[in-house]
């Protein structure tokens, strides 16, 4: 693209994986606001279809129970990354869908088909609308979601790395306990039937263990210009 003005370049659908703790939200967000493009974080949605079970009492050991409703709460994510938004039937719940109740279920009700089947449809549309482009982030957006996304991005760092940093966001957290959890999170996700954590064959992987925030942000950010510069 001649002068690199940035309106011109073409549109760019980038898919972040990887598992809890390695970056991914901080990374995705940045990237998005410095290029100018639409971020959506798809974990939220999954934690919000828990959110508004759980609310309304539905018995999440039971798989029926849970396909019984799946289409019934209305899930809109707001794509600024400045400020992404999520409500359900209206309702806020960007805090709500962040406590330990939601986090310790969400990986069950994540792996019945019939609800993952329902949020890919919704991230396909909104990755589709993005006019500018957009960085959608999860755990299988390169392998299922998108797997025509332009670039595809796959995250990793050591279980402690991860369980430190979740547990400096959840305020002094048990460290060796955040990990545990973490594991045992990673082996649900990546042994589910349907689209299990995986990287995509395509991805290019970003060890993130030794990197700061700000050293992963500038990695993302050059592969995406690359993309973008036809390179």
């Amino acid at each position: 693209m001649e002068n690199g003005a940035a309106p011109t370049a073409k549109p760019v659908i980038v898919a972040i994986d990887g598992p809890s703790g390695t970056g991914k939200s901080s990374t995705s967000k940045a990237v998005a606001a410095q290029l100018g493009l639409s971020y959506l974080d798809t974990g939220a949605q999954y934690r919000a279809i828990t959110w508004w079970m759980v609310n309304n009492g539905i018995d999440l050991e039971d798989p029926t129970a849970v396909v019984a409703v799946a289409g019934k709460p209305e899930i809109v994510s707001g794509t600024d990354p400045d400020k992404p938004t999520i409500t359900v039937d209206g309702v806020d719940v960007a805090g709500p869908i962040r406590t330990q109740e939601v986090t310790s279920k969400v990986s069950a009700v994540s792996a019945v088909p019939e609800v993952r089947s329902r949020i890919t449809e919704l991230q396909r549309s909104i990755a589709a609308g993005a006019e500018n482009g957009i960085v959608v982030e999860g755990r299988d957006i390169g392998t299922t979601v998108l797997p025509d996304a332009d670039l595809k991005i796959f995250l990793t760092a050591s279980p402690e790395a991860r369980a430190a940093r979740r547990s400096g966001e959840l305020k002094g957290a048990d460290v060796h306990a955040t990990r545990e959890a973490l594991i045992k999170r990673d082996a649900a996700d990546s042994s589910r039937k349907t689209s299990p954590l995986a990287k995509a064959d395509d991805a290019v992987e970003v060890d993130t263990t030794e990197l700061t925030l700000a050293q992963v942000i500038e990695c993302v950010v050059t592969l995406v210009e690359e993309k973008r510069a036809g390179k």
